[in-house]
């Protein structure tokens, strides 16, 4: 329950942050949305996902002693949990999977030596703290610099709004749909494929009709109809992030967990273990307070500290996150949701020029990435042996 709940109150709320500083929601409706996404997707969709319980760091086989496995779990668990709360009282949004990753890597050095951790793999995973944010970015200061072509800096915003929303929004469910055929469901990139652009189709005729109602309805005019689609857009991009955390990354984080309850209930543990629905719905609701309780910090720092956003930026926020975790998941590469968020979200304020970036937030928060795993690792490390002498 405590990982959940820094996982919450840190993890959660960077898919609510941009929603909330461009003021699509207020951050009650942003903790209430995200807590019931969340929720939902751990408990309804979780179930899917068969933890690779040690992240492939260290490998489970080579441990004889099921207690040795037992207490490094514990410790993997207990220093990620404590980390990640302490980021968050900083304010910092760091990676849940990173924490994880840190806190096995330091249990199998105290347990066997500096051979059992997979050095290879703890690289390709450094290589994200450059990479996933550089893609974020990159794509979102393309994103909003496209929508400030075709829509923000033509005579008429509210006519080539009214043009390319549909399209837009088409899009975005082809992106949603294909992201979480592919990866929460595990369905072969054929039918994902032709589920997507089904939904598309249709999600693009409905959206036209709905602009259209909107438009008769609404006085607003130019930039402010503008915002107002862009508005219900972000809100529709930021619950999809929730709901597909809650899905994947929530039965990642709590894995040693799952590894706990399997070393109690048989005496050994493989290298997967498919993780109980009782145990999901306790992160469920772990999660649900973390949000509840401590998620508007990290929402702050991500959506209002970093850069001034409105809800053209914080779209191309979203839907650049989802788009660069996409294409990530399609190559196989192991990226930090958190990361790609805050590299979008400086790809966005670059877009305006760099003046408009607070450079001292951004330091703190890339200082707060490099220290992740090595605090994770030597926390981990120091909770194994206090354990492994207790038992």
């Amino acid at each position: 329950m405590g990982m959940a709940f820094a996982i919450g109150a840190n993890d959660v709320a960077n898919s609510m942050a941009t929603a909330v500083g461009a003021k699509a929601i207020t951050p009650k409706q942003a903790v209430i949305i995200a807590a019931i996404l969340e929720f939902l997707g751990a408990v309804l969709f979780g179930a899917h996902v068969t933890s690779t319980i040690t992240k492939g760091i260290i490998d489970p086989s080579t441990v004889s002693n099921p207690n040795v496995l037992l207490c490094g779990a514990f410790a993997a668990l207990a220093s990620s949990a404590v980390w990640i709360l302490a980021a968050t009282l900083w304010g910092m949004p760091v990676s849940t999977t990173h924490s994880i990753v840190g806190g096995m890597a330091g249990f199998g050095i105290a347990a066997m030596g500096w051979s059992a951790v997979n050095w290879i793999k703890l690289l390709v995973i450094a290589s994200t703290w450059i990479l996933s944010p550089l893609a974020g970015g990159v794509l979102s200061y393309l994103v909003f610099k496209m929508i400030s072509l075709l829509i923000l800096r033509q005579s008429s915003p509210e006519l080539k709004v009214k043009r390319y929303a549909p399209f837009i929004v088409g899009t975005i469910v082809f992106i949603i749909v294909y992201l979480f055929s592919l990866k929460t469901l595990h369905q072969s990139q054929p039918v994902s494929i032709v589920w997507s652009l089904l939904t598309a189709v249709i999600g693009t005729f409905v959206s036209r009709y709905l602009v259209k109602q909107w438009s008769e309805k609404s006085n607003l005019r130019q930039y402010d109809f503008v915002e107002y689609l862009f508005r219900k857009l972000q809100i529709m991009t930021s619950c999809y992030v929730s709901f597909s955390h809650g899905a994947n990354d929530v039965a990642n984080a709590i894995g040693p967990l799952a590894v706990i309850y399997w070393v109690m209930q048989n005496g050994s543990v493989g290298s997967h273990v498919t993780i109980p629905l009782w145990i999901l719905g306790l992160g469920g609701i772990g999660i649900s307070l973390g949000v509840s309780l401590l998620g508007y910090k990290v929402m702050k720092t991500v959506g209002e500290d970093l850069t001034s956003l409105n809800n053209t930026r914080g779209f191309s926020i979203d839907f650049s996150t989802a788009t660069t975790v996409l294409v990530s998941s399609v190559l196989g590469m192991p990226v930090s949701t958190t990361h790609v968020v805050v590299g979008s979200v400086v790809g966005v304020g670059m877009a305006r020029g760099i003046e408009v970036v607070n450079i001292k937030v951004l330091k703190t928060i890339v200082t707060s990435w490099l220290l992740t795993v090595p605090l994770a690792a030597l926390l981990s490390a120091i909770l194994f042996n206090v354990f492994i002498r207790i038992i």
